[in-house]
């Protein structure tokens, strides 16, 4: 409900389609201020033509007198930091308001001028209370206006963070699909190059995946079962590329009613992939998703190599650029709304990722 006042709101003072009716909204409270002169007092109405013309005197003063404050002095002075300047010429020109709709009492002949009194306490009251009204109604239209530039600002903030963030998600996920297509292509080179019948599985496989890349990773959101798949044609790549790999995929819940941005997961398992080759062991990749509460659990879990294979850059074993950026995106996706560990134990790496969705 907030929200939605907030865009009403918003979209009538930013409008310039609605520019007609903010100015007819704005006439018309000119017009409400400017009615006391036909009063005497609050139960006598009193319309002659002095007062028709003294009120269209009034009422075209006050117009001036906001119209210039709001697009003139505002703008020139007041944003801009002048606040000295824009206090002179705001005095200057609530003065010569005051100065000119006294002259009009004294022009046009009325009753209601001919009884005001001529004490001079009155007198300097009436200028006082003059001036103050003058200087609210000069206020107000500054006020309105800093408030519409707030408002305009805010959007031009926003809209410039959301198109940083696209961009940015965009380039993230750019670095991300050839690092994976290159370790696919060069799966299907050894494989080749060894003459083994499984290059041709792999290259269908591949088509596949390829596939994937070009569609659905594209896309905002897509299913999290859509991305298992993906991750299980990898992962059953690199069986087929090693004799000594094995690995599991294990799924709870409602998968099929998750929607999350694509390629979210496989920088975790091509890590878990890439730092885990070992010749002399078998090596593994288990993965885990599960949906609970509102929440996503991923877990992947890889075997470590013999401490003679195993790589001497820690950055390279637990991070690399793949989970730089994964760690970028989450930031960006789910502010406040996720939590990562990588946990290091003697036999094993291990990712968990919780989501809230």
């Amino acid at each position: 409900m907030t929200n939605n006042a907030e865009h009403i709101i918003s979209d009538f003072l930013l409008n310039p389609q609605k520019r007609i009716y903010r100015h007819l909204l704005f006439q018309l409270a000119v017009i409400l201020i400017t009615l006391n002169v036909f009063w005497d007092t609050p139960d006598q109405f009193i319309i002659t033509s002095a007062r028709v013309y003294s009120w269209i005197g009034y009422f075209l003063i006050i117009d001036m007198l906001i119209y210039v404050n709001a697009y003139v002095l505002v703008p020139r002075f007041l944003l801009k930091g002048c606040f000295f300047l824009y206090f002179i010429t705001v005095s200057f020109l609530i003065l010569s308001a005051i100065i000119i709709l006294g002259c009009l009492q004294t022009l046009f002949e009325d009753t209601r001028f001919e009884n005001i009194p001529t004490d001079k306490s009155v007198i300097i009251l009436n200028i006082v209370s003059s001036t103050i009204s003058s200087g609210l109604l000069v206020a107000g239209s500054s006020a309105m206006i800093l408030f519409k530039h707030w408002i305009s600002n805010n959007q031009r903030v926003n809209e410039l963070e959301n198109a940083t963030l696209q961009s940015e998600l965009k380039f993230l996920k750019s670095q991300i699909n050839p690092h994976f297509l290159f370790n696919m292509l060069n799966n299907a080179y050894v494989l080749i190059k060894k003459g083994r019948d499984e290059a041709a599985e792999v290259l269908l496989k591949l088509e596949d995946m390829l596939r994937y890349q070009l569609n659905d990773s594209t896309q905002e959101k897509i299913q999290l079962s859509s991305d298992i798949r993906f991750m299980n044609d990898f992962l059953n790549l690199e069986k087929i590329r090693r004799d000594n790999f094995n690995y599991t995929i294990s799924k709870e819940g409602d998968i099929n009613s998750v929607w999350l941005p694509p390629l979210l997961f496989i920088p975790f398992v091509e890590n878990a992939v890439k730092h885990n080759t070992d010749s002399e062991n078998t090596s593994f990749v288990h993965l885990f998703f599960k949906v609970q509460d509102g929440r996503l659990i991923f877990r992947c879990e890889n075997s470590k190599p013999t401490p003679e294979a195993e790589d001497t850059d820690k950055e390279n074993r637990v991070g690399g650029l793949g989970l730089k950026n994964i760690r970028r995106r989450l930031e960006l996706l789910y502010p406040d709304c996720h939590s990562l560990e990588i946990i290091e134990n003697k036999d094993n790496y291990t990712v968990n990722l919780y989501l809230k969705l």
